[in-house]
Parts: C-alpha cells; sequence; structure tokens
C-alpha cells in the first residue's frame, strides 16, 4: 500500500497542533506500517521551512518517507481540476499546491493521507482519502 501523505498532516505533527497532533501521528504510523510513504515537491516545499533542510531530511527517514516527483501527467490532471474548481467558485479558498498534491496522490499512490474537507473527493473521485 502507498499512502501519499499531505503536508497538514505533517504539519500537525512538527508544530505539535493542539487539536490535531495526536491523531494525525496515530494514523502517520498506521500508513507507515501499512506500506510506503511519499511526499511530492508541493509538500516538500511546505514542510521544510518549518524544520530546515537538515532536519527535514531526517524526520524524512524517521517516518520513512521516499520522496517521488509529479509527472507531466499529475500536472495536466491538477490543471484540469484546478480549472473547473476556479470555473465553480467565485472566491478561491483552495490553491493550486492542493490539487497538484492531489493529483499526484490520485497518479502515484493507492490513497492520500490528509485531513480532507471534501475537495480532495470532490476533485479526485476515486482518490481513497485516509483522515486522521
Amino acid at each position: 500500500m502507498i499512502t501519499a501523505v499531505d503536508s497538514s498532516v505533517l504539519l500537525d505533527v512538527l508544530c505539535n497542533d493542539p487539536n490535531h497532533a495526536a491523531s494525525s501521528a496515530s494514523t502517520l504510523r498506521r500508513a507507515m506500517m501499512e506500506g510506503r510513504l511519499i511526499v511530492c515537491e508541493c509538500v516538500v516545499a511546505e514542510v521544510l521551512p518549518a524544520l530546515g533542510d537538515a532536519e527535514f531530511g531526517r524526520f524524512m527517514t524517521d517516518w520513512r518517507m521516499d520522496f517521488v516527483p509529479s509527472s507531466l501527467e499529475s500536472a495536466r490532471l491538477a490543471g484540469v481540476h484546478f480549472r473547473l474548481y476556479a470555473k465553480r467558485r467565485r472566491v478561491a479558498r483552495r490553491v493550486l499546491p492542493d490539487f497538484l498534491i492531489g493529483a499526484h496522490a490520485r497518479l502515484m499512490a493507492d490513497r492520500l493521507l490528509a485531513r480532507d474537507r471534501g475537495y480532495f473527493r470532490d476533485y479526485f473521485r476515486g482518490l481513497d482519502v485516509m483522515e486522521p
């Protein structure tokens, strides 16, 4: 089982979020025991500032997470869904990186570990979303 991990879950753990750290860490451990954990460029870019480069590398090693780059196909999928999202909304509440993360997970993993507020399931039908 390959689980793509969203930055929200990693930041919960790293920043010891009082509302989400315990459940995010527990679910992350469960996903790690069930198979491989992967992250894409957007997750690295969003999480690295909270740690710094060296500590981020140790964090990735400790959690046995692999960096798996996005593909042209996943970038296209993100763009298609972001365009649909922009047409549906007058005011953007989601940003493009959310769609890049969702598309990456849809094509490179079996599921996505994220605190989903509905948009991953809405825009990436068939994506198995594991919530903490």
